[in-house]
């Protein structure tokens, strides 16, 4: 039960009464959460039977079930209960956007750990197939970054965010296989268990997520990311930045280590786009 999109859903039908302690629960959740039914209806200026009514109102049996759910809705983090005011300025909003991203940058170059990085670059150039593995929103992109990043040095790489598709396609890789993960919670119970699989027949399994997390613990190898969300609930997470960098790193390392097989391929896919798309070699290599 969420008390405060019951209170969204039910907010143009509440009385006077209810509206004044609904306001309370908006604008000073410290104080209902801790205050007592008398004290709640003091400040709301009502009886306490208005109080019990209104607890029912939301969904809920009682006033101590009411303080119940209010309790596990601060989990919830109280930056979603009143966010921080923010500028609408589209100047603001790029600068905000811009320095988080320089900022993620920053602190991932100065966190890398550069020999577990080398490492797995080294068992992806040698892999006879890659797995690249994510769920969610920001995990399966870069799972999918992942197989457009390395695919065009002729490796073979297939990406999935599909949880059963993960798990059997980790139960038919070879000890020749990597399967390389993104989880940028590290919580990923369904890839701790495809990696737990992968280590069972002897397939190397490459986390990027949180140092220390169940999915770095049950990794091979692990590119550690560990950066703060920010209190900004409107932003998108700039860890996104960190790890596409991370994944750019990763590629270019694989690149170097097969050169002469990765520049092959780069020139024939290149010489597609020249023939079918640019007209010359000025251009991305892809869109």
């Amino acid at each position: 039960m969420d008390i405060f999109s019951t209170l969204q859903e039910e907010k143009a039908r509440l009385s006077p009464s209810e509206t004044r302690i609904a306001d309370i629960l908006l604008n000073d959740f410290e104080f209902a959460v801790n205050a007592s039914i008398i004290e709640l209806a003091e400040k709301a200026d009502v009886s306490p039977p208005t109080v019990t009514r209104f607890c029912r109102r939301v969904g809920c049996e009682s006033f101590s079930d009411f303080k119940v759910q209010l309790a596990r809705t601060a989990y919830v983090g109280m930056r979603y209960l009143r966010p921080e005011p923010k500028s609408r300025d589209p100047a603001d909003v790029a600068q905000d956007i811009i320095t988080k991203a320089q900022n993620a940058l920053f602190l991932l170059h100065r966190s890398l750990d550069l020999v577990a990085i080398e490492k797995a670059a080294e068992k992806l150039s040698r892999a006879e197939m890659i797995y690249a593995f994510g769920s969610g929103g920001n995990s399966s992109m870069i799972a999918s970054e992942l197989q457009n990043r390395l695919f065009r040095f002729g490796l073979h790489v297939i990406a999935s965010s599909d949880h059963s598709m993960q798990l059997m396609m980790t139960a038919a890789a070879k000890p020749t296989h990597v399967v390389i993960g993104s989880s940028f919670s590290g919580r990923n119970g369904e890839l701790v268990r495809a990696f737990s699989l992968a280590r069972e027949t002897g397939v190397t399994t490459i986390a990027l997520t949180q140092a220390d997390s169940p999915v770095a613990k049950a990794a091979d190898i692990v590119v550690p990311i560990d950066l703060a969300e920010g209190n900004n609930i409107f932003r998108p997470t700039s860890t996104r930045i960190a790890y596409l960098a991370a994944v750019d790193i990763l590629a270019s390392l694989v690149a170097y280590n097969i050169q002469p097989q990765a520049a092959v391929t780069l020139r024939r896919i290149k010489q597609q786009l020249v023939a079918h798309r640019d007209g010359d070699d000025r251009q991305l290599l892809g869109d």
